[in-house]
């Protein structure tokens, strides 16, 4: 199978688990050896990196302060571990979002977070239009999941006016060609319906934090996919740092510590 012929099978895979009514989970990855100990753990269907852990590891703050080569060349090694699709936390685009979503397909990624950051409706759509075509004209089902940035920015601003414009945004990305729509933040069980019902089921993405609904609930409204960010990098520093704190009490690793690498 060509390289091309691979990426493209990996699209449609990718494609595919979103369309199902099964909820689709990625627990998200930021180099190579997590994206193996991830990717081996069965029911592991796909994996999402995530753009925050990825620059952390390499010593930058998130906000697109790495350089794109540098996000690339992670996200290159992430797709090379393993055989699974891998969709890529890309920010807002680092200046071109069209230019690199088609160096991100050229390393095999057959998906792509991609930030509104508020930007103008207008300009955030067309955005989504100008990525998808970039998709089209390489050939493969690419799943954008077109992110709008209204309930992390929300503030005091009234929960129904923020609610009113994540609908518009999601709508208008939606009708530009993203085939999903990500909304992260705290969302109750009942503006998660909202959403459903204004995007039509397995359309809206979440990201999984404390006290959302249980995965469950939200398969049953009809989410399409919960992935969860930086959460689970600082899961990983959690254990390393209480191993840590334990050898300083005099103490040593964890007895049920697994050998991953």
């Amino acid at each position: 199978m060509s390289d091309t012929m691979d990426t493209a099978a990996r699209a449609g895979e990718l494609l595919r688990l979103h369309r199902e009514p099964e909820l689709l989970t990625v627990v998200n990855v930021w180099d190579a050896i997590s994206a193996k100990v991830v990717a081996d753990v069965p029911g592991t269907r796909a994996l999402a990196t995530a753009s925050h852990s990825i620059a952390a590891t390499l010593g930058y703050e998130d906000g697109e302060n790495i350089p794109l080569d540098e996000m690339l060349d992670m996200v290159a090694r992430i797709v090379r571990a393993t055989d699974l699709p891998v969709t890529a936390d890309l920010e807002g685009g680092y200046g071109d979002a069209a230019g690199t979503i088609r160096r991100a397909i050229d390393v095999g990624v057959v998906g792509a977070n991609l930030e509104d950051q508020l930007k103008p409706l207008a300009e955030a759509a067309r955005q989504v239009e100008d990525v998808v075509r970039v998709a089209e004209q390489a050939g493969i089902d690419f799943v954008l999941n077109a992110r709008t940035d209204v309930f992390l920015r929300a503030g005091d601003r009234d929960r129904g006016e923020v609610l009113a414009d994540a609908v518009e945004r999601g709508r208008a990305f939606l009708d530009a060609g993203a085939p999903v729509v990500f909304v992260p933040g705290f969302l109750s069980e009942e503006e998660v319906a909202a959403l459903v019902d204004a995007f039509g089921p397995q359309r809206l993405t979440l990201i999984g934090l404390p006290g959302h609904p249980p995965l469950a609930r939200l398969e049953e409204l009809g989410v399409a996919r919960v992935s969860f960010g930086p959460v689970p990098q600082n899961v990983a520093l959690t254990a390393l740092q209480r191993m840590v704190e334990e050898v300083h009490r005099g103490g040593t690793a964890p007895e049920d510590t697994r050998r991953l690498n």
